[in-house]
């Protein structure tokens, strides 16, 4: 039996789950079982409550336009609970889509503005006939930190007030393939537009998620075996 357990909600994983990106969750699964951890996973989706409370951690994941447009419609529903679980600095992972309806609008492919919740302070625009695509690598300069991925995406970001960039990219697009920076950082909610997925490749960034997981519900554990855990390199 598991020295410690973590309960994870997979915001509207029926629905949006483009390039594989459940793999994040399989992901924080594998390095759970190394950390001691028993990871319970919950699919949240349409018409259903979102009680932070209940939550450790939490995955939003990317989906087509059409599924999008879905959980536009649904996920105001959800905002107060979201904008709790973030204000309690509970790790959260927004890929893609995800991480667009946690800004203010993101502007589809056909030019449709479809509104976010705005409880991050980005916004996304769409391109004309063009898509980011392709291996891209960044750097976050605060841990030092080289991330690895594949990016595939029409919106282009900008990120608002409060927001830093997961890291400033060295090879690929980003954002917005103009200032220089890819997804985004707020408290404890980590966006991206990596696919691959991202904590298959950056298990850094999984350590991190978990340990502030587990320091958050068991603020009085000894977690050094957890911290010490050695994550192998990618590259």
């Amino acid at each position: 039996m598991a020295k410690y357990s973590l309960h994870l909600a997979h915001l509207y994983g029926d629905l949006l789950n483009t390039y594989g990106d459940v793999g994040n969750i399989l992901a924080l699964e594998y390095y759970a079982k190394k950390m001691d951890v028993d990871f319970n996973v919950d699919v949240i989706s349409i018409e259903e409550d979102f009680n932070p409370d209940d939550f450790d951690i939490s995955f939003f994941g990317g989906g087509q336009d059409y599924e999008q447009m879905i959980v536009s419609r649904d996920i105001p529903n959800k905002k107060d609970g979201i904008q709790k679980f973030i204000t309690d600095d509970k790790p959260m992972l927004a890929i893609c889509g995800g991480y667009q309806l946690l800004g203010h609008y993101y502007v589809g492919a056909d030019g449709e503005k479809i509104p976010g919740i705005g409880v991050l302070d980005h916004y996304t625009l769409s391109q004309d006939n063009n898509r980011f695509i392709g291996n891209i690598t960044i750097k976050n300069e605060e841990n030092n930190e080289t991330y690895h991925g594949f990016e595939n995406h029409n919106g282009r970001t900008f990120l608002g007030n409060g927001e830093k960039p997961l890291g400033i990219v060295l090879s690929g697009h980003g954002n917005n393939g103009e200032d220089n920076t890819e997804g985004a950082i707020y408290k404890e909610v980590f966006c991206s537009y990596f696919h691959g997925p991202i904590l298959t490749r950056n298990g850094e960034l999984a350590k991190r998620m978990l340990l502030k997981a587990l320091h958050n519900k068991y603020p009085d554990a000894d977690l050094s075996t957890q911290d010490s855990l050695e994550i192998q390199p990618t590259f």
